[in-house]
């Protein structure tokens, strides 16, 4: 059964964006819409602290690999890149588009790991780290904003690129980067893409979520593709709740070779929908459904079933996963029915109080701790 934890921004009415944890699970970081970045423990909800630059929206925010485990870095439509030292919460690099150009993603990569991709208004820039020099500006291969870039895991001289134009593009990253002889194949969605994630032994399939919420399943080498425009629908359908209203994100599982599309309702509720791309088209029935903590609609998810080592006697034991939405709550999910995680926590104070859990039916509480259960027994078998 799911208890849930919440801990709410009500006090400045600011709304969670993105959630990423830290490769340790140390800490959690949380972009918000007050154009700030707050830190927090995923295992207790404790606030660490809050780190304040920017001067537009926050886009996408990254911690940094095992050698600088303290740093974490935002980009913004203010056009920068920003690097932030979560030990003092102060900013100690940054990155400059110009141009007025807005920045929406960005990756750490490339053959050397020598370089930082941005994704802004129809370019894609690219630094090396190492000297903050600009070394690349590709500028021809799309016609509109550019949502996503990433470095491809395990080819990372490989990086790929999403756009509002509805084109996903693969470029060579070595040598000298330009658009003419470093584009090695596109993707035509047909329609805006709003995000993308590699998932597979080899990391060679892609999912991908539009701006008009349907899902397609790509071979980023091959350009083979499964399409679900009926994508909300088909999830709709699977469940006697009220209809699917938006998609949040993917999430896969290596060890099961399962991948779950992360659908919800306008009133908050969530469901973990199977998805079937090999063969017979289907999305199935959820088998996790999150509900009676947000009020709104949820802008991100981020599960801990996927945290490296971890055991039941580990740090996060029962915790399922945390939620943000347009609420202003950050919500953190468990099947542990321990009471010391039935509490709530003000992210201003840190007040702990006692309440009532939150309403469920028998149904999805079953199915969550399934979904919930099956994971963590995955990891630990993969340990």
């Amino acid at each position: 059964m799911f208890c849930l934890i919440c801990c709410s921004h009500r006090r400045d009415m600011c709304s969670p964006g993105s959630i990423i944890f830290k490769d340790d699970w140390t800490a959690m970081a949380v972009s918000l819409s007050t154009n700030a970045v707050k830190v927090y423990s995923p295992v207790t909800g404790q606030y660490y602290g809050e780190c304040k630059g920017h001067s537009a929206t926050i886009n996408h925010i990254s911690f940094s690999g095992p050698s600088t485990p303290h740093v974490l870095h935002s980009c913004s439509s203010d056009g920068t890149i920003r690097a932030w030292d979560t030990r003092t919460f102060q900013q100690v690099s940054s990155f400059h588009s110009g141009s007025s150009q807005e920045i929406f993603s960005f990756s750490f990569g490339g053959s050397a790991n020598n370089l930082l991709a941005a994704g802004c208004n129809t370019q894609i820039l690219f630094w090396d780290w190492r000297n903050d020099k600009q070394v690349a500006c590709l500028e021809d291969s799309h016609v509109e904003d550019v949502t996503q870039v990433h470095f491809i895991p395990d080819h990372q001289s490989k990086l790929l690129s999403a756009s509002v134009d509805g084109l996903i593009c693969v470029f060579d990253t070595d040598g000298d980067i330009n658009d003419d002889d470093h584009l090695e194949s596109v993707l035509n969605v047909g329609t805006s893409v709003g995000k993308v994630g590699f998932f597979g032994e080899t990391y060679q399939k892609l999912w991908c979520l539009t701006h008009i919420e349907t899902l397609s399943i790509w071979d980023w080498k091959d350009a083979s593709e499964t399409n679900f425009k009926d994508a909300r629908s088909l999830a709709s359908d699977c469940w006697t709740l009220d209809d699917v209203d938006y998609f949040v994100d993917c999430h896969y599982s290596r060890e099961a070779e399962q991948l779950w599309v992360i659908g919800g309702t306008n009133t908050g509720t969530l469901g973990y929908f199977p998805v079937s791309y090999k063969g017979t088209r289907a999305i199935g029935s959820p088998e996790a459904v999150l509900g009676g903590g947000h009020t709104g609609i949820v802008r991100s998810v981020l599960p801990m079933s996927s945290m490296p080592g971890r055991s039941s006697q580990g740090q996060g034991h029962g915790n399922f996963g945390w939620t943000g939405g347009e609420d202003g709550r950050l919500c953190c999910w468990s099947s542990d029915n321990s009471p010391e995680i039935n509490r709530s926590w003000i992210s201003s104070t840190l007040v702990s109080r006692s309440g009532p859990s939150p309403p469920h039916n028998k149904a999805s509480s079953l199915l969550g701790k399934r979904l919930y259960n099956f994971l963590t027994i995955k990891i630990k078998v993969s340990q």
